[in-house]
């Protein structure tokens, strides 16, 4: 089954649950409609014909919202970022969001969970007895990591989320190495390859 608009057909996509009553809307480029078991396809043909107009105004909102949509990097993967009547959703490449504001209230959490996942993972990798970090995160403009020795803090770029997940690993190997090796002398770096092998190649990513 298909709607038509604007001579654009667009796929109907029928769900049937436990409903006294049917609901109709557009996400994802197709018309869903919700409805009971009971329903027929001719009722819910004639349903789309008698809310065309309004139907079309679901249409027009949803392919205005792709026209402003915008291109985002997030750890190593690009995503379209589509603005929505909806709370955060990730379908595939595409996150859909209420506003900016929202977008910017998730990336936060989404970016904080991920770097204190990803420093407790390495922090578990050494064998060497290095203290507890406490994770810090702020946006710094000549720094991508810090390690201050005498609080046991770790500080982390905000934009590394615009890298790959590997250059936050090594960041965080560069940093914990630093409980070990405060300066960056020759045993400091062999103590940075004993947990990450290339980071120069990383690190060359982080240079561009």
């Amino acid at each position: 089954m298909v709607f038509r608009y604007n001579d654009r057909d667009y796929e109907v996509i029928i769900l049937k649950k436990n409903n006294k009553n049917t609901y109709v809307r557009v996400k994802d480029g197709y018309v869903y409609v919700t409805t009971n078991y009971f329903s027929t396809n001719r009722s819910i043909e004639k349903l789309l014909r008698d809310n065309y107009s309004s139907i079309g105004k679901m249409i027009d909102k949803y392919e205005n919202s792709i026209k402003n949509s915008k291109l985002f990097y997030l750890f190593g993967k690009n995503y379209n970022v589509v603005y929505d009547d909806c709370d955060i959703n990730i379908i595939d490449d595409t996150i859909y969001v209420r506003n900016e504001d929202a977008l910017n209230k998730w990336l936060k959490k989404y970016i904080s969970d991920t770097f204190s996942i990803h420093l407790k993972y390495w922090y578990n990798r050494y064998e060497e007895d290095i203290p507890v970090p406490n994770l810090k995160i702020r946006k710094m403009k000549t720094r991508w990591g810090v390690c201050n020795t005498k609080n046991h803090n770790v500080t982390l770029n905000f934009l590394l989320y615009k890298y790959d997940i590997e250059c936050l690993d090594y960041v965080i190997v560069h940093e914990l190495s630093h409980f070990i090796e405060a300066n960056h002398s020759s045993r400091f770096w062999k103590q940075v390859s004993k947990y990450y092998p290339n980071y120069k190649e990383v690190r060359k990513k982080l240079k561009d």
